[in-house]
């Protein structure tokens, strides 16, 4: 992989990770407008890295007491952020069961363009609906367990390409009536977990894979995804609650009919 190729597959992983817009959408298109060939497992693996790192850094004094309420909550001590910890704890158990029944069926049947372009259509349709019609008054803190399990069983969908992880969680904490930002915050917490545990599947398999390794290639994917997710991130979380989510869910859309056409 030459400089350019890092620099910009790695940038749509990291911008794409936590926008709601499907990061399958666009790695799909990416061969068929350069011609270039699939980046292999241990670029997978780095930006992966990279977008964990950013979502680690951003959240990280919330982590911190997020983390400190989750053990005081073993001595009685239970606090509002041990409280979120348990719930994303909880909102994770769905997709880390499905992933390890169905993911290797999914890859192997599902990651094809018209897939991709429906999903990322429909789902995109799914998450204007949701912002539309929520009613857009609680945070994250006032989640109960069985809102957390329904968010984290929706997140399942997103094993499916072009479903988008951020995307198809935020819709879930529109329709349960969370704010734009307590989503769109709700399911970063969440994506902690579920990159992780993606990195480390992708991880193991990389193990047994004969072919070396760029570790240079490697980590300037791993910069570069992280500085493009660390942002977006950011970015995100400033401009989501006056923006909403009309121009992600029409972008989808419009994505998934270039794909439709593409592949035609």
């Amino acid at each position: 992989m030459d400089l350019i190729q890092i620099i910009i597959l790695a940038l749509i992983q990291g911008v794409t990770e936590f926008l709601p817009i499907s990061s399958s959408g666009h790695l799909a298109l990416v061969p068929f407008l350069t011609g270039w060939p699939d980046q292999g497992l241990a670029f997978d693996v780095a930006v992966h890295v990279g977008t964990l790192i950013a979502v680690l850094w951003y959240f990280r004094k919330e982590l911190v007491l997020m983390t400190r309420g989750w053990f005081a909550g073993f001595g009685g001590d239970v606090t509002a952020d041990g409280r979120l910890a348990w719930l994303v704890l909880l909102a994770t158990v769905p997709i880390g069961i499905a992933g390890l029944l169905f993911a290797d069926v999914i890859e192997t049947h599902a990651r094809t363009p018209k897939v991709i372009a429906v999903t990322t259509i429909l789902f995109g349709a799914l998450l204007w609906l949701a912002d539309v019609t929520g009613k857009r008054a609680r945070d994250e803190q006032s989640l109960r367990w069985m809102g957390a399990l329904a968010i984290g069983l929706a997140q399942v969908l997103a094993l499916v390409p072009g479903t988008s992880r951020s995307g198809i969680t935020m819709t879930a904490g529109l329709a349960l009536g969370l704010t734009r930002e307590a989503c769109a915050r709700f399911s970063f917490l969440l994506s902690i977990p579920a990159i992780a545990m993606a990195g480390g599947y992708e991880t193991v398999q990389l193990l047994g894979d004969p072919e070396p390794v760029a570790w240079g290639s490697l980590l300037l994917a791993v910069v570069f995804s992280a500085i493009s997710a660390y942002l977006c991130i950011r970015l995100f979380l400033r401009f989501v609650t006056s923006t909403g989510m009309a121009p992600f869910a029409l972008y989808r859309i419009a994505l998934g009919i270039v794909i439709l056409y593409a592949f035609s």
